[in-house]
């Protein structure tokens, strides 16, 4: 069983067991992350087993600064101008990889392209005192809902890895935003933790959306993924006999008196608060013996599109989704 030390004492533990090859639950500003040394093959295939992860799909890298960044990808002058305005902070910048580059070929899955961020807090500076750019994918059974808390981790993880570090619950609550720019063209990979229109507030032009290739490029791109074990039902108009209710806002949908159990991403309608709680209302709805989660509808502004876009891969039908 893994061992859980609070934030302020376990750096020293965790550094030593980066430097050993040995994978580390972190808490991050976006999720909590399941960290190795992104240079040590061995270390990335920790994370891989661990998760049940497909090793098509690619991981993150964390780095401490933008030196640590630039040893390992090309900054173009638009992912310049993004990472000095977001980083530190929830963006993942996919930049092709930099010839010479430290990183093992299992964090880019064979892609010649490299997605990295400069977290807040921990991860950071785990990176900075290892002096290893460090591969963190979000340290839950692959596929599954992504972990807020330390206790979460336990829950998913805490029986195949040797330390979580607890730094209480996550600010943002749902992964980074990826960007790749392409021809000079930035496409939205993946919304997260910084909105689309603060993006293109600084890029001075419209992110295109999606891959503009077949291929997986970066995480949280598969059609099923974040997901209960539960089904999900979004844009509900009422509950159903057996359901539970993801609520939003302050008015209710027909039948929500009768549902299972309830939970209220924001009372208010705040979307912020509403991305922090959203895994963590997911996980507990998907506890309460439900048939199914009922979800009511969530606007597509700004964080809420990040919202959305897990909502629906946690709705999206399982066969041969990763686990």
């Amino acid at each position: 069983m893994a061992d859980i030390i609070r934030e302020d004492q376990a750096l020293e533990r965790a550094c030593e067991l980066i430097l050993a090859g040995r994978p580390v639950a972190v808490p991050t500003e976006t999720v909590y992350g399941l960290a190795a040394d992104a240079t040590n093959g061995e270390a990335v295939a920790c994370i891989y087993e661990a998760k049940g992860r497909p090793r098509f799909n690619p991981l993150i890298v964390h780095v401490c600064d933008r030196a640590m960044a630039e040893e390992i990808g090309v900054f173009d002058p638009v992912s310049a101008r993004l990472a000095e305005e977001f980083w530190p902070g929830p963006l993942t910048l996919v930049l092709p990889l930099k010839a010479g580059a430290q990183v093992s070929p299992l964090v880019t899955a064979g892609l010649d392209t490299v997605g990295i961020r400069m977290p807040l807090g921990f991860a950071a500076r785990l990176a900075a005192r290892t002096g290893r750019p460090i591969a963190a994918p979000s340290a839950n059974a692959s596929g599954r809902v992504s972990p807020t808390t330390a206790a979460a981790v336990d829950a998913g993880l805490g029986d195949r890895i040797p330390l979580i570090v607890d730094g209480g619950a996550t600010a943002v609550g749902v992964e980074s935003t990826i960007v790749k720019v392409e021809d000079g063209v930035a496409r939205l990979l993946r919304p997260g933790g910084v909105a689309a229109e603060e993006i293109e507030a600084v890029i001075g032009a419209p992110l295109a959306r999606g891959s503009a290739k077949a291929t997986v490029e970066a995480p949280g791109m598969l059609a099923s993924h974040y997901a209960p074990n539960t089904a999900v039902r979004l844009n509900a108009t009422e509950v159903r006999g057996g359901e539970a209710l993801l609520a939003f806002g302050p008015k209710r949908i027909a039948g929500a008196g009768e549902a299972v159990a309830v939970e209220n991403l924001s009372k208010t309608g705040d979307l912020r608060e509403a991305a922090a709680s959203l895994f963590s209302h997911l996980a507990g709805l998907d506890r309460s013996g439900a048939r199914a989660i009922a979800v009511e509808p969530v606007p597509m502004r700004g964080i809420g599109e990040a919202i959305n876009d897990r909502l629906a891969r946690a709705a999206a039908p399982r066969d041969g989704e990763e686990h």
